[in-house]
């Protein structure tokens, strides 16, 4: 499936407000919906941030430029950028899993 995103790609410091608050809310509930993800900007900033020539790197780069990518893809990019990852990069990630995993969810129910 591809996903698609429209928005424009949020900076870092409110990637980080972002990431940190759907955390923090997550974390406050046993059973969090999976709905609960970051926003399109927020997605897209983190793609931005793991921008490189690698070949997950240039996942990240195709969804930060065009706004969209085939979910597998996405995935696998994000879950092979978290090994190498700082605690904070890989909370992002997770995050950013979380959107992809709310984006399918999102277009199952249509």
């Amino acid at each position: 499936m591809i996903v698609s995103n429209k928005a424009v790609a949020a900076g870092d410091l409110a990637v980080a407000a972002e990431v940190s608050d759907v955390l923090e809310r997550r974390g406050a509930m046993k059973h969090p919906p999976v709905t609960l993800a970051v926003s399109d900007a927020t997605a897209l900033g983190i793609a931005g941030l793991f921008r490189s020539p690698t070949p997950t790197g240039k996942v990240m780069e195709r969804f930060y430029r065009k706004g969209s990518v085939d979910t597998a893809e996405l995935l696998e990019a994000a879950r092979a950028e978290q090994a190498y990852a700082s605690p904070e990069g890989h909370a992002a990630l997770y995050c950013l899993i979380g959107w992809v995993h709310n984006q399918v969810h999102a277009r199952s129910g249509d």
